[in-house]
């Protein structure tokens, strides 16, 4: 018997999802993420010339680049302004960018509102308490694994990646299994890197 070739394997990849949360988050149809321990570490490192730069993970910003052809709508709120963050937020294609919002909850629901989405098909991933509101809102919640404790004990899914390791791209993982895209995400990589 011929083995498995990797992209045959790579189809067969599975995540434990307990079914019941699985199904909710098959219904989320736009994820909003806190950036600051999020999508970064949560470091913010300044230069002499009072420039600020903070490391993202190529992890999270492939799927996150790729995720909208698969029906996901992908929006940030943050507290802080950076011209960093919004520079990679939109070479990742992320529609929503909303920065120097602490009261996160107010955005939100506009952002839910005007696209015409019930709570239930949104889902939220912070690391800290100021997020809380947002998360108590939205229909499925998540948080990498170095967030605070009060969030890690309020989350439906506590990610295994901590913040800016691959904690959005395990989310993203979860989601195309649960929506059952996974299997396209890799035919997809698969054609686009032999075109």
């Amino acid at each position: 018997m011929k083995p498995l070739s990797k992209t045959q394997q790579a189809k067969r990849f599975s995540l434990p999802l307990p079914p019941e949360l699985a199904q909710r988050l098959s219904r989320v149809k736009l994820l909003l993420m806190d950036v600051d321990g999020v999508l970064t570490d949560g470091s913010i490192l300044f230069s002499d010339s009072n420039g600020e730069s903070k490391p993202f993970s190529t992890r999270d910003g492939y799927l996150l680049a790729e995720i909208g052809h698969f029906g996901l709508v992908t929006g940030v709120i943050s507290g802080r302004r950076s011209p960093a963050t919004e520079a990679r937020c939109k070479s990742l294609k992320i529609a929503e960018i909303h920065l120097g919002h602490l009261n996160k909850l107010p955005v939100a629901q506009e952002v839910i509102t005007r696209r015409g989405l019930l709570p239930d098909e949104v889902a939220f991933i912070g690391d800290d308490v100021i997020d809380l509101p947002v998360m108590d809102f939205v229909g499925f919640c998540a948080a990498p694994s170095d967030s605070h404790s009060a969030v890690l004990h309020s989350v439906d899914l506590v990610l295994s990646a901590s913040g800016g390791r691959g904690a959005v791209r395990e989310f993203l993982d979860c989601w195309l299994l649960a929506t059952g895209q996974w299997e396209a995400l890799i035919e997809r990589i698969f054609q686009n890197g032999h075109e």
